[in-house]
């Protein structure tokens, strides 16, 4: 049955999203300055708060809070402690990438992560690539990200699939495309508040349902003991650790939806306030609500087959068993609110490959230079261009949401790792090794994951990454040197290496 009640929360959260990125968009033109530094990377002004809260919402996807709480359900506490290495991710981000990037970003006069690709390697050939591979990409997990979001609307208000993807496929499209980089990481922030409530609610609902924790843990002991092991009784093997700590750990820094964050903030400052709140939030946010799935085995204590024999299906079952639909209506907020925040950030990212990438350097090359306005207009045309053509190709859903996530965190790491960490860190990397990185590792990767080939039991991206980093070295070595003007704004002090 439809549920009014249980629409009214997203409705006035999409609506707070919307006024929201409207102010920030008016109070930003009131400012002025120009657009392309403010719609692509809000003028370098965020806060340490704003940062580490747009940081862990652009990584915290609805599956996170679906398609990860799900298989915990199935397997038990062994996906908790997989997740733990999450509590990692700001903190290597921002450690590794953070003051580099913001000072090379600033000397190069960088908005964008292939802005200083192009730099460090001068090549247009690999700057093309790289916007390609980032579009690509972003747009399977946008397409992800409005399927889960949709399904899971629809699985808890009882509306229909296509409502869901409407109400708030649309909005976020709009929000983006009006309120620019600094809009999106403000409502970012709200999207964060927005995720913790709703883990607090889920808890609330899972723990009173299973007549609190000592009852759900002795339900889950009786019925399935192996899900208390670490290994899961062989369901989480070492080797799937070992890919998974990698994957969504280790090597999510090289994203670059969450480098692009460490060329926004304001100030040092900033950035060390986002490391230490942004580590322990993301710690407690994707530990807890991957551990709740694993506690709503305590509550739903049937086979798959009865929740439509998919684990996606198994955090929505659990709001809708466990709460009333005013309080499940706040439930699902938290999840949406993963959904929006990832898409708007895609989507920014998505526009300024397309625009300040690839048109805007063309220009420049033409000796063309586009009035204000037609940036502009260009700029959020395009932004909505792009979320019209993943919002239409979300209307018939893919199954398994959180494998398209994963394929594509591990296609964008194989892809930008070694050519982001090597063009800050190795005067010798120049662009013939980056390309060979980029575009073979790229090539293996998804090849490998296309047969399902899977190296002594490990994720392609050990493949992936292993293949692209052998790729950086050899091209580096065999190729030319770069040059001065390559180097200077990534190595000051060796500006003075010889062109060849």
């Amino acid at each position: 049955m439809n549920s009014l009640v249980g629409i009214i929360p997203i409705v006035v959260f999409l609506a707070i999203a919307l006024v929201v990125s409207a102010i920030v968009r008016r109070r930003v033109h009131a400012e002025g300055g120009g657009f392309v530094g403010e719609y692509f990377i809000g003028n370098r002004a965020l806060g340490g708060f704003v940062l580490a809260m747009t940081t862990i919402a652009t990584y915290g996807s609805v599956s996170s809070f679906v398609g990860g709480p799900g298989q915990a359900w199935n397997i038990g506490f062994g996906w908790v402690y997989m997740a733990a290495v999450q509590v990692t991710t700001l903190f290597i981000l921002f450690g590794i990438m953070g003051k580099k990037m913001a000072l090379v970003s600033r000397r190069c006069n960088a908005v964008t992560v292939v802005d200083v690709i192009r730099a460090r390697y001068g090549s247009n050939a690999l700057a093309n690539l790289s916007a390609a591979v980032i579009v690509l990409f972003f747009a399977a997990t946008m397409v992800a990200q409005f399927v889960g979001g949709a399904k899971l609307f629809e699985a808890v208000t009882g509306y229909s699939y296509l409502v869901g993807l409407l109400l708030f496929g649309l909005a976020v499209i709009v929000f983006t495309t009006v309120g620019g980089f600094r809009g999106v990481a403000v409502t970012d922030a709200l999207c964060g508040i927005a995720m913790l409530v709703g883990i607090g609610v889920l808890a609330w609902g899972i723990l009173n349902a299973g007549g609190g924790y000592e009852a759900v843990m002795d339900t889950i002991a009786r019925n399935h003991p192996q899900m208390l092991e670490p290994l899961s009784g062989g369901a989480m093997p070492v080797t799937l650790y070992f890919t998974q700590w990698l994957l969504v750990g280790i090597f999510t820094f090289c994203l670059p939806q969450s480098v692009v964050r460490c060329m926004g903030y304001r100030d040092m400052k900033s950035l060390r306030s986002a490391m230490i709140l942004g580590t322990v939030i993301i710690g407690a946010m994707m530990i807890g609500v991957t551990a709740l799935g694993t506690l709503s085995a305590g509550v739903l204590t049937d086979d798959l087959a009865a929740y439509g024999s998919s684990v996606d299906n198994i955090i929505p079952r659990v709001i809708v068993a466990t709460m009333p639909p005013w309080l499940a209506g706040i439930a699902i907020v938290g999840p949406i609110a993963a959904s929006i925040s990832t898409v708007s950030s895609l989507l920014i990212a998505s526009s300024s490959a397309l625009i300040k990438d690839l048109w805007l350097h063309r220009c420049s090359e033409r000796g063309i230079e586009p009035s204000g306005r037609r940036i502009s207009g260009l700029s959020q045309a395009t932004t909505l261009l792009v979320g019209a053509i993943v919002f239409v190709l979300a209307i018939v859903p893919p199954d398994v949401i959180w494998k398209i996530n994963m394929f594509a965190f591990g296609g964008l790491e194989t892809a930008f790792c070694w050519v982001l960490v090597c063009g800050l860190f190795w005067k010798r990397a120049n662009k013939c090794g980056a390309l060979w990185s980029m575009a073979g590792g790229t090539l293996v990767y998804c090849a490998a994951m296309a047969i399902g080939f899977k190296p002594f039991g490990m994720h392609q991206i050990v493949l992936g990454i292993t293949v692209s980093l052998a790729l950086m070295v050899i091209g580096s070595l065999v190729g030319k040197k770069p040059g001065r003007a390559q180097l200077e704004p990534f190595f000051p002090q060796a500006a003075d290496v010889a062109e060849e």
